[in-house]
């Protein structure tokens, strides 16, 4: 079912020789050649323009085309937002490699799974992040001269290669074989997974230009063309964050890159750059709106064309209050996984439908399944599953039963939960892992949350099961308060009895000075589970 490497070379030797004897080209290299002083890439005081992008990406691709990466290669990679993140994912797709990703919070258990899993040849890393490495590196061990470090003198406080060294020793002209046009996104994800080892997903092979293509075909849907000045708010290292920003390279626009995510640093950014569309989540809009009115109001966001989100489910209250804050007519949502997309929802469409997460996208199906696999009629709650292009098919690194699980007849679920109405617009209710099943009653935490939102005190909640011997479960609410002795337990408590059925409401409400959250904004809703049934205090790390 799954092409091998082998497959993957011969489709990408057929696609360079057609692409070179049409003529055609796309994506960074075709921008650094019409437009060589625009700006590509936008990092704090730092512009990278894209006849230089271009130059460093072939740089880097010969570097590692020296270092014996090619087709069917895994490249770690361990990075902090920045600019050489994006070099060195073109760079990877020049030579036909996969990057894997590692997530800078991550630890060195963690990293020794996907360095084994994905049989990674090369890592790529800043030396901030050494002691988890070291002790991944400890159970999967690498080479020196198989691991760069990038940063000023990083190979002085680090084992391994200086990464601008490595490159420097290379020419800045096109490998003979690379795989153009480029500017596909040539990641293996993985799945951050609530239960057991995450799994990385790994996409059927294309020839050169496809995955470009793909990239297009994605920014013409939501109407992203090279005039786009995106922001990108979250971590690179995430699927939407990274593929957005690789989107908008495809196309030739400017990419303004974030750090890390502060409220009122994104919207000075958007002000300062005339950022045009951005992605968030609806962790970011909580944030945002927690600014003081004063300082929001003072700042011009007319430049924004396209605000949007997903990754979470998004309180009313809170998408209300965004949309209201955003030039009118901007905010859309869309629903989708790592593993693939979705749905989408117009502003116009939500405020009709308020809650929806919109009607699949072109060359998509979505349907409710219920647990025996059987169509369920609209409005009745069941599993979500998503019928994608043939061509779009994934599976999981390694494990054949969880891809068979994930498959059926065409179409894949994460799990989720949620029901059609009758003019096929998606809702969805939870995932599947967070369902509670308190007194034999379901209880969807993302209904439980957005009543929370809904109180004038509440600036974050989170909803989670705790094992109760006489229900089952109990119904556990987490809460940020906008301000200390904003509200006590039992006034919130009190508001929720007066939105929700008695069975639904929170038995225990225990508030907090921060919620852990992973650097995509989706709460670490297992540690709360965690802390809350042994009895620890809840922290945000």
């Amino acid at each position: 079912m799954w092409r091998s490497d082998k497959t993957r070379e011969a489709g990408h030797a057929a696609g360079r020789a057609a692409m070179r004897g049409s003529g055609e080209a796309h994506g960074i290299a075709a921008t650094a050649a019409v437009a060589p002083n625009k700006p590509a890439l936008v990092f704090g005081d730092v512009i990278r323009s894209y006849s230089a992008l271009e130059a460093r990406i072939r740089q880097q691709a010969r570097a590692l085309r020296r270092a014996g990466i090619g087709p069917g290669s895994r490249v770690a990679v361990a990075l902090h937002n920045s600019i050489e993140w994006f070099e060195i994912l073109n760079a990877i797709g020049r030579v036909g490699a996969l990057l894997v990703p590692l997530s800078w919070r991550g630890r060195g258990p963690e990293f020794a799974w996907m360095l084994g899993d994905a049989a990674v040849s090369l890592l790529i890393a800043e030396p901030e992040l050494a002691f988890e490495l070291e002790r991944a590196l400890a159970v999967h061990p690498l080479a020196s001269e198989r691991i760069w470090v990038v940063g000023e003198s990083g190979a002085s406080r680090w084992r391994g290669l200086g990464f601008e060294e490595v490159m420097a020793a290379e020419s800045t002209a096109e490998l003979d074989d690379s795989f153009l046009p480029g500017g596909g996104y040539d990641v293996m994800i993985y799945t951050s997974g609530t239960t057991g080892r995450p799994r990385g997903i790994v996409r059927e092979a294309v020839a050169p230009g496809q995955g470009a293509a793909q990239m297009r075909g994605g920014a013409a849907m939501w109407g992203y063309g090279p005039d786009e000045i995106h922001l990108v708010p979250g971590p690179v290292y995430h699927t939407a964050s990274g593929s957005f920003g690789q989107m908008h390279l495809a196309v030739g626009a400017t990419v303004v890159v974030m750090p890390h995510f502060d409220a009122a640093s994104a919207l000075r950014l958007i002000e300062r750059h005339r950022v045009t569309n951005t992605q968030m989540v609806p962790a970011m809009f909580v944030r945002i709106l927690a600014l003081p009115e004063e300082e929001r109001a003072a700042i011009d966001l007319s430049s924004i064309r396209r605000v949007l989100h997903a990754a979470a489910p998004c309180p009313i209250a809170v998408k209300r209050k965004i949309m209201d804050l955003f030039p009118a007519g901007v905010v859309w949502e869309f629903y989708g996984a790592s593993e693939g997309g979705g749905t989408r929802i117009s502003p116009e469409e939500w405020l009709a439908r308020p809650g929806s997460v919109g009607r699949p996208w072109p060359g998509y199906a979505v349907e409710i399944r219920d647990d025996a696999g059987e169509l369920v009629a609209p409005g009745e709650v069941g599993t979500v599953w998503v019928r994608p292009p043939a061509s779009l098919r994934f599976s999981y690194s390694n494990d054949v039963e969880k891809t068979e699980a994930a498959w059926r007849e065409g179409a894949f679920t994460v799990g989720d939960l949620g029901h059609l109405d009758p003019a096929g617009y998606l809702f969805l209710a939870d995932r599947r892992s967070d369902l509670i099943l308190s007194g034999g009653a379901n209880v969807y935490p993302a209904e439980v949350e957005g009543v929370l939102f809904g109180h004038p005190a509440v600036l974050d909640a989170a909803v989670v099961g705790v094992a109760d011997e006489r229900m089952g479960q109990s119904v556990v609410a987490v809460i940020e308060l906008r301000a200390t002795g904003a509200a006590t337990a039992g006034e919130i408590e009190a508001f929720c009895r007066g939105e929700l059925a008695s069975w639904k409401c929170p038995r225990r409400i225990e508030i907090v000075a921060e919620l852990p959250r992973e650097p995509s904004g989706k709460i670490r809703k297992f540690l709360l589970r965690e802390a809350l049934e042994q009895g620890r205090p809840i922290s945000a790390r």
